[in-house]
């Protein structure tokens, strides 16, 4: 299956996490959003634009908190390489989920979005784990990684996520990591709450406990995967050099 541009089974719009306020950057932060921080000469959020753009995205909405007039100085057009953009303010910073629930008007005539870190620099593949969501009947899919800092998402035997952050207490066959990238099917959209202040995890666990195939996970091993979280890590990835980001 191809996916390389949407159809009626794929996704259109991506959803960039963009309004957290990098507290382990600062003073780097203090006058500019993480995800517009540069690496390499450029925004990290371009990155995931970049690596969107391959499975087909046609339009970005990206939340703002700190510093908003940011973005519009680095996106004056309101796109990025031709793909309009839609920002959407949070005066109070809302966390994943409540993220997620203040952008559903926007994603009316959707089915689903994908929802992606806007903090992180990855070419792992996207298809796999489109067609990993679309080959069965999950409300969200999870990129995973088999290695990293915090191995806190279990998988069972048959892929599905069975616990995150050890609250369910069920190990499952494996520990991951979670990639910052999932497909979200618009009826999750339910589960949360206009104008609550909530992360993702809690709306998943309490799904997985009311249907164990509810929250698909897919492990991703290929390419490689960065998150920009501190100020050691970014530094060393602008030493790495922009070629190494291709």
């Amino acid at each position: 299956m191809s996916l390389s541009t949407p159809s009626e089974k794929s996704s259109k719009t991506a959803f960039i996490l963009g309004a957290g306020l990098g507290t382990r950057l600062r003073p780097l932060t203090e006058n500019c959003p993480k995800p517009l921080l540069p690496i390499a000469g450029r925004p990290i959020i371009t990155y995931a634009m970049e690596h969107l753009r391959t499975v087909g995205m046609q339009r970005f909405i990206i939340n703002t908190h700190h510093s908003p007039e940011k973005y519009a100085e680095v996106f004056p057009d309101g796109n990025w390489q031709g793909i309009p953009i839609t920002f959407r303010h949070e005066p109070v910073l809302l966390d994943t989920g409540g993220g997620i629930k203040n952008i559903e008007d926007l994603i009316a005539g959707e089915e689903r979005i994908i929802v992606y870190n806007g903090d992180i620099i990855t070419n792992l593949p996207l298809v796999p784990l489109l067609q990993k969501h679309f080959s069965g009947k999950a409300e969200i899919t999870l990129a995973l990684r088999s290695r990293g800092p915090l191995l806190n998402v279990n998988i069972d035997k048959n892929g599905f996520i069975c616990d995150m952050r050890y609250i369910l207490k069920n190990p499952g066959v494996k520990s991951c990591l979670f990639a910052g990238i999932y497909i979200v099917e618009k009826t999750f959209l339910r589960r949360l709450t206009a104008g609550q202040i909530e992360s993702v995890v809690e709306p998943i666990v309490k799904m997985i406990r009311e249907n164990s195939s509810s929250a698909a996970g897919l492990v991703i091993d290929e390419g490689y995967w960065y998150d920009v979280g501190t100020i050691e890590e970014y530094n060393k990835l602008n030493r790495i050099g922009f070629s190494d980001f291709k």
